[in-house]
């Protein structure tokens, strides 16, 4: 009889490392999940934003959801139209999409496998966006925007187009 006390005891203390692994697995599950919240919480405001204030926001929205790299970005695009008296932006509403956005399409916002924030437009346009969050404060800010399908992003072109 010994012999079973002993490998029960032994599957026992065996098993709880797993435990204490699935535990800690879900903690990670739950800090993604909020954290993911947050991002989509942030870039939803941003819309709701741009909405309210039909596009004319002063900076535009954009910047103002701009973590600090992406706001020097912007501002070399800024500087560039500064001197030349010419755009070397993208020529549409990177949050829209268009030239001519419709505020009133629908929106759905999910974030995907990388950690982007994922907008599909009604109109077609699925846009991604990068944000850098606090963790201590549950604050993000845009990093970047990807622009197309190749991966380009709004911060890389401005980087390369506007010196």
């Amino acid at each position: 009889m010994p012999t079973y006390k002993s490998l029960t005891l032994l599957l026992t203390i065996g098993l709880m490392p797993v435990g204490h692994a699935i535990a800690d697995v879900s903690k990670v599950d739950q800090k993604q999940n909020a954290m993911a919240n947050i991002k989509i919480a942030t870039i939803t405001k941003m819309y709701q934003q741009d909405i309210d204030d039909q596009g004319m926001s002063n900076p535009v929205v954009l910047q103002q959801y701009a973590d600090d790299d992406l706001q020097a970005a912007m501002q070399l695009e800024q500087e560039y139209f500064d001197k030349t008296q010419t755009s070397c932006n993208i020529d549409y509403d990177v949050l829209w999409s268009s030239q001519d956005p419709d505020y009133t399409q629908d929106k759905k916002f999910s974030i995907t496998d990388q950690g982007l924030v994922h907008v599909s437009l009604a109109q077609g346009s699925d846009i991604y966006y990068e944000l850098s969050c606090d963790d201590n404060d549950k604050n993000c800010q845009v990093a970047d925007v990807v622009l197309d399908q190749d991966g380009k992003t709004l911060r890389q072109h401005l980087l390369e187009t506007c010196r």
